[in-house]
């Protein structure tokens, strides 16, 4: 890097994914901030693939993540869409590849009845409760999500949305343009 070059980072996210009442609902929200300047609102951070069968969220470089994608969507193609082995494999490469140990990003991965989180450190965690959140709102949204699980008669989708605007009223890098999915 030149003296006085100033690297632009990308900023932030949130994505929630809650299992409740029968159903699975993932969300992520729409902003995609550079330094200091939100320089998109609706960018779409959760998608199915698989078929429509699995749903995955990512968190960090936009890049690294339609790489994790697509990476992992092969898995689940040489897996027959066994989503655990495909997780493990998807991490295990992640973990040693020296291409891929580079990428900054946070995937979660949800189908009817799994739900994980994969990183770049090698984890595949599977939640002790049916939520997990990643990004810069994350804290605001798990813990949103888990009281209103806990004390509320909202389904999955009304749970997600309510904890995704909490997230986004306290986290700068996170914006109240949302996108869910559901199984």
């Amino acid at each position: 890097m030149k003296k006085g070059h100033k690297t632009m980072n990308f900023r932030g996210t949130t994505i929630l994914a809650v299992r409740h009442k029968g159903k699975v609902v993932v969300a992520g929200d729409g902003q995609v901030t550079l330094d200091s300047t939100v320089i998109k609102h609706k960018a779409k951070k959760v998608r199915r693939i698989y078929n429509d069968k699995i749903i995955v969220g990512f968190a960090g470089a936009t890049a690294d993540a339609l790489n994790l994608f697509d990476r992992f969507e092969t898995k689940l193609e040489r897996y027959n869409g066994n989503m655990t082995r495909s997780v493990v494999e998807l991490a295990k490469d992640w973990r040693t590849d020296k291409y891929l140990r580079r990428l900054e990003a946070l995937m979660i991965a949800v189908d009817e009845s799994l739900m994980f989180l994969v990183s770049g450190n090698g984890d595949v965690i599977e939640p002790d409760e049916n939520l997990i959140a990643i990004g810069s709102g994350s804290v605001a949204a798990q813990s949103a999500a888990t009281a209103l699980v806990k004390f509320s008669d909202l389904n999955a989708k009304q749970i997600v949305k309510e904890a995704m605007r909490i997230a986004a009223s306290m986290c700068i890098y996170t914006n109240d343009v949302v996108t869910v999915e559901e199984l």
